[in-house]
């Protein structure tokens, strides 16, 4: 258990390193977006190939409707290469959701309890309140820093991002567990396959993106 949290614990740290090194690089920035959307992409394949293999018309439709969901994801990363002010905001966002995760995972080995649902066995109440708690807090800390925005909205997005998180994380639970698959990959120790890393995230972000544009435009 010890060596385990260590893998994440070290892989955490070098995945944060990257995100540095995107927000400095230009270049950078756009090829590790090309692989992380590749691989995440590669790695749904092989989940739909196991669920939909009698049904390649589904599996394909499925890959369609994905491969077009990284697609807009993508764009918006394209977008923000020349907009400082819209890749502050993705990366406060990324940020806001990775401590989502960390609470969760925090809370979950420390108090452990009862189980949030049978689709994922390895997910608590308690590590869902962690991350909530965890994604709240980044939340007032960061929005008060950048954006100066009333307290009230920082705790409602950062409730917004970590429900959104976790909503995401147990579809690909979901999907994971339908296509009796422990991990989507195994390119980051500790962690798994690259949608293993990012499956919360996909849908925290945009929902993040959506409210965070609405309430600059707004004020």
């Amino acid at each position: 258990m010890a060596s385990e949290i260590k893998k994440r614990i070290n892989t955490g740290l070098s995945l944060f390193l990257i995100l540095i090194l995107m927000f400095i690089s230009k270049i950078f920035y756009l090829f590790i977006s090309f692989v992380i959307f590749s691989l995440a992409f590669i790695e749904f394949t092989k989940i739909t190939k196991k669920i939909f293999f009698r049904y390649p018309i589904k599996q394909l439709t499925a890959n369609l409707i994905f491969i077009f969901y990284l697609f807009s994801f993508l764009l918006i990363f394209i977008v923000s290469l020349n907009d400082i002010h819209l890749k502050i905001i993705l990366f406060l966002l990324l940020i806001i959701c990775a401590f989502s995760d960390i609470g969760g995972i925090i809370f979950g080995k420390f108090f452990k309890g009862p189980k949030l649902t049978q689709i994922s066995p390895n997910k608590t109440i308690s590590g869902s309140l962690g991350s909530i708690i965890f994604s709240v807090v980044t939340s007032i800390i960061l929005m008060n820093l950048i954006f100066d925005t009333h307290i009230y909205y920082n705790i409602f997005l950062g409730f917004v991002i970590s429900v959104s998180v976790q909503i995401g994380d147990l579809f690909f639970s979901y999907l994971k567990r339908k296509s009796n698959i422990k991990n989507t990959g195994n390119i980051l120790p500790g962690h798994g396959g690259i949608l293993d890393r990012i499956d919360g995230i996909l849908l925290g972000l945009p929902v993040g993106l959506i409210l965070l544009l609405i309430q600059i435009y707004t004020i």
